[in-house]
């Protein structure tokens, strides 16, 4: 009798894994809807093995979804990202080189692109977990987005910080403030 009951809680408890999971993805898309356009600035800060900070800096972003962002690096150095669902431009303006890459679906997604991505390639591409109502921990389940993990806290409907874990274990924190919804 005893077996039964473990099997029994044991299934409840897998079903409901399954079920949070679910409910993460929709409540991460649900969260994204209400940033149709959205605008503002952001600190980006790359972390050593040793957890010192390598890399600094400082710009501002449009993102139009589904799909649309540009990223616009204004210290140090100038640096211009521009997507849309056929491509992403890099214009690195202080070496005046320019470079485009095709769009790759949701095996090729940037961590900017999974927050103007569509729902199919959310729901097909990553496992989704929530912590907290506002933390969205998204890990690939394939493919090669150039990421390992990416966590997204989101208040209040906005956009408050990400954290990017590469495929080198290199750790990309991302500040976002001065936002503004159209």
């Amino acid at each position: 009798m005893w077996r039964l009951a473990l099997l029994c809680l044991l299934l409840c408890s897998v079903h409901g894994t399954v079920a949070r999971a679910g409910d993460a993805t929709d409540q991460l898309l649900q969260a994204l809807s209400g940033m149709q356009q959205l605008t503002g600035r952001f600190r980006q800060r790359q972390y050593g093995e040793d957890g010192e900070i390598v890399m600094e800096s400082l710009g501002r972003f449009r993102l139009l979804r589904p799909g649309y962002f540009a990223w616009e690096i204004e210290s140090p150095g100038s640096q211009l990202i521009i997507a849309d669902p056929e491509g992403v431009w890099h214009y690195d303006r202080d070496l005046e080189t320019a470079s485009r890459r095709p769009a790759g679906g949701a095996d090729g997604m940037s961590p900017l692109q999974v927050l103007g991505g569509d729902e199919s390639a959310l729901r097909k591409g990553y496992s989704i977990s929530v912590e907290g109502g506002e933390v969205y921990t998204l890990i690939p389940r394939s493919g090669n987005p150039g990421f390992r993990q990416l966590k997204v806290t989101l208040r209040a409907y906005l956009i408050e910080s990400m954290e990017i874990v590469d495929n080198l274990n290199q750790r990309v924190d991302i500040d976002f403030g001065e936002l503004k919804v159209d």
